[in-house]
Order: C-alpha cells, then sequence, then structure tokens
C-alpha cells in the first residue's frame, strides 16, 4: 500500500464514522490536516512495534516519543516524506489499567479474527475483534475512557487536527463557524487523547453522537472523536505544527 492510498482509506473511514464532519465545507475540500491522531494498544500486530514496519515503508519516520504516565500513553510522532499530514499515534499501554478492566479488554481483542490482524491496513479496516456489551463499555469507561473507545472503534483515527495557518483564517473565525454549524469546542488544551503543548492554541470539537448497537441489542448514543484545530502562539514558519503539538515535558528517549 502506498502512503497516498493509505491516508485516504484513513479518511474515507473516518468520515463514514462522522459524517457530520464529512459534510463541513468551512475550508477547501483540498486542504489536508496537519496532523492525524490515531489511537491503538501494545498488543500484537496493532502494538507500535509492529505497526512501525509497514509505516516505514510507506515513508513516514519516527521523530519523537512521548510519555504520558497518568494517560497510561506512549505517543509516537511520525513524519511523512512530503508535506502531507503527520501521524500522532497514542498506544494504550494495556498493563496500566486493573486487573479486572484489564483482562476484560484483553479477552475481547484475543477473539480478533487472524484475518483481521495482518494486512497494512490495520489502522483503517475498522474493529478486528467482535462488539462489547454495554455493560461491557461501561465498565471500561470506568476505568479508563481510550479501553473504553478501543473496545468500540478498534485501532483507528480518532480525529484529524488542522492548523489553521494553512487555512488562512483566524482560530476564532473557524471556531465561531464551526459553532455554527452546531459543534461547540471543549474548553481547556484537551481532545480526549493526550494534552497539548501551550505553545499552541487549540481546540478540540466533538462530533456529533452517533447511534452504536452493542452486543446485547442495546442502542446509546456516543461521540467516538471529532476534529481539533490548532494556532502557533508565536508566528515562526521553521517548524510545523505537529513538531510542537505534544508537551517537551513529556518527550522521552526510547532505549
Amino acid at each position: 500500500m502506498q502512503r497516498e492510498e493509505f491516508v485516504q482509506q484513513l479518511w474515507l473511514d473516518y468520515i463514514h464514522t462522522h459524517p457530520d464532519i464529512g459534510s463541513l465545507r468551512l475550508w477547501p475540500l483540498s486542504t489536508t490536516a496537519e496532523y492525524l491522531t490515531l489511537v491503538t494498544l501494545n498488543y500484537g500486530p496493532f502494538a507500535m512495534n509492529a505497526l512501525s514496519v509497514p509505516l516505514a515503508r510507506m515513508g513516514y519516520r519516527s521523530v519523537g516519543h512521548y510519555a504520558m504516565a497518568d494517560k497510561g500513553l506512549l505517543i509516537h510522532l511520525m513524519a511523512p516524506a512530503d508535506e502531507s499530514s503527520w501521524l500522532v499515534l497514542a498506544e494504550l499501554q494495556i498493563g496500566t489499567l486493573s486487573k479486572v478492566p484489564r483482562e476484560a479488554l484483553t479477552s475481547l481483542v484475543h477473539q480478533s479474527h487472524p484475518a483481521d490482524c495482518k494486512g497494512q491496513n490495520l489502522l483503517c479496516r475498522g474493529r478486528p475483534w467482535p462488539m462489547p456489551s454495554w455493560e461491557l463499555y461501561q465498565q471500561l469507561q470506568n476505568a479508563h475512557p481510550l479501553a473504553a473507545w478501543l473496545s468500540v472503534m478498534g485501532p483507528r483515527l480518532h480525529h484529524a487536527g488542522f492548523d489553521c495557518y494553512r487555512i488562512n483564517e483566524s482560530i476564532d473565525t473557524i471556531s465561531k463557524q464551526l459553532e455554527n454549524a452546531g459543534m461547540p469546542s471543549l474548553s481547556g488544551q484537551q481532545n480526549g487523547v493526550f494534552s497539548v503543548s501551550t505553545l499552541l492554541e487549540h481546540r478540540f470539537y466533538p462530533a456529533t453522537p452517533q447511534k452504536v448497537v452493542f452486543s446485547d441489542g442495546d442502542e446509546h448514543r456516543l461521540c467516538l472523536g471529532g476534529l481539533a484545530l490548532t494556532q502557533k502562539q508565536l508566528s515562526d514558519d521553521h517548524e510545523r505544527v505537529a513538531e510542537i503539538l505534544l508537551p517537551f515535558h513529556a518527550r522521552c528517549e526510547m532505549a
């Protein structure tokens, strides 16, 4: 798979999951996201030590690792070989969960079909394991929101981040347009996955909740992602927004 095809599949899966985002026409359709935030877990073919090989073949290189112990995450920042979207891969460390939710999530992941655990499109093919029950989802939600998100979504694109400089509009202007479209932003530097550097002004806009049918037949509306806007606090064209997205204090050296 080529990088262009991979990104296209990620994007098509993303707007299929979030049709309200796909229908937005606030900037040219040709505008590429500054970065794509994907969520996965450190298990088998979905772990970063396995995913890094096909991603490297597609021209992505690792440019930084970040540890967020309070969230149980290792975050991998990967740059493409051109000016396209960077990848921010948030890897949930299953071992940071307490025993009961850890075993519940592991049991669910173990039910993945072998055919859905190989290939280069593991991050854009949907959930590879059975749908959890509503009771299990709630249990995981109480333990760790991203564990619950993964149980329903599988390893996938959580949100796309856009650089307002590239759109040629201020973050306040686009934010108002999004709010008029029914997508108000969350307060603070949060996006449901990781904390953001104070070098950026960052706003996250949750997508419209979608109906989700669980394994026991229960139907519930859940917000399962969104989109982000970023704007540099200081004007500097030498760095991409993705390079200063994550807090510097979280950066770590990997052995």
